[in-house]
């Protein structure tokens, strides 16, 4: 029973971390696309110069 204890306590512990970087990837995602769509309005307002130029 004492394995057992042990085994669920070090399973949930990695459960939890892995739920903690989903989590951190999901919001680095979302974080991304934001800042991208907002450099490209910006370069678009500026006349669209710089718009695929980092291709």
């Amino acid at each position: 029973m004492e394995n057992l204890s042990a085994f669920l306590g070090y399973f949930l512990s990695y459960l939890i971390l892995f739920a903690v970087f989903a989590v951190l990837v999901v919001v680095a995602c979302i974080v991304g696309v934001k800042w991208r769509k907002s450099k490209d309005a910006k370069a678009a307002l500026a006349g669209g110069s710089d718009a695929g130029a980092e291709e």
